[in-house]
């Protein structure tokens, strides 16, 4: 997959503002509603109902957009004001916003102050970090490590020509995914194929159409599957806090109350949190507002 161009992104934004209340065919959303707005993957839905669920409980009136699309698509809908927050990851995130930045700081810290003032031009203030984390994760099956006796992503340099990877349509352009692979770790596969979902990444993983493929550390699969998690032994994957957003206009028009809400979440929410959270959803077969009401608790 190749970056879209600007004329496809302002059309997927037109799209997008029709989905959030222009069309005919679906009700306009109420004036002064926070829109909360998620990525392409479940996780991320995951995430986002728990923080939309935080507005609620705190009286404010939300509406949740799922599966939007790709960061190409969600970050300028963000700033441009065509949704309200979004839920992200701190060092894909800063990456993102900030793709010419000589080094990217080792801390959740500094990577959130170099957020925070990217951002804050672009009219969108960058919330507190949780200390929930989730990174790309690189998997084989048990199998193929002991076969091949590979532990880290180092292992697979000299098998990378005759294997196979799988992940996601962006991870080719992706400097965390495929060129990150490449340049950090010399892995150039035989083969790479686009996975839409997670979970089709681990059945082809245990088919053995693929031998290498992309998870998120958290993904719940990988206490149930015979699959593994490679490890990251050169440091490519930054800190990957989990970390809200939110429209710097929409944060002022409720005053503290939506930031105090998503800022209390952060606080709350631990990495086992999250992967209880994909368990239930992937696993459990709950939908991500029943996960997240559950996690909440009655209130």
């Amino acid at each position: 997959m190749r970056r879209r161009p600007a004329g496809v992104l302002a059309l997927l934004l037109l799209v997008l503002l029709t989905a959030c209340g222009g069309s005919p065919e679906a009700p306009a959303v109420p004036t002064g509603t926070i829109r909360f707005a998620s990525y392409d993957f479940q996780e991320n839905q995951i995430l986002v109902e728990v923080y939309a669920e935080a507005a609620r409980r705190s009286g404010l009136p939300v509406s949740v957009q799922h599966g939007i699309g790709t960061r190409e698509v969600v970050s300028p809908a963000l700033q441009q004001g065509v949704v309200d927050v979004v839920v992200d990851y701190l060092g894909t995130a800063t990456l993102f916003a900030r793709p010419a930045f000589p080094d990217l700081p080792e801390t959740p810290e500094g990577m959130l102050r170099v957020l925070e003032r990217t951002l804050g031009g672009r009219g969108v203030l960058v919330l507190d970090a949780a200390r929930a984390e989730d990174q790309n994760g690189f998997a084989v099956t048990t199998s193929f490590a002991a076969e091949n006796d590979v532990g880290s992503l180092s292992d697979l340099a000299p098998l990378a020509p005759d294997l196979a990877f799988g992940g996601p349509p962006e991870c080719p352009d992706r400097p965390l995914c495929l060129p990150g692979l490449e340049e950090v770790y010399g892995l150039d596969f035989a083969e790479v194929l686009s996975m839409p979902t997670r979970a089709a990444t681990v059945e082809a993983l245990l088919s053995g159409d693929i031998q290498v493929g992309l998870l998120e550390t958290t993904d719940a699969r990988l206490a149930v599957a015979p699959i593994m998690l490679l490890v990251d032994d050169l440091g490519l994957q930054p800190r990957e806090n989990v970390v809200p957003m939110v429209r710097a206009t929409v944060a002022d028009r409720y005053d503290t109350l939506l930031v105090e809400a998503l800022n209390q979440t952060s606080a709350l929410l631990t990495t086992g949190d999250l992967v209880q959270l994909n368990r239930a959803v992937e696993l459990d077969g709950l939908t991500p507002e029943e996960a997240a009401k559950r996690w909440w608790g009655p209130g």
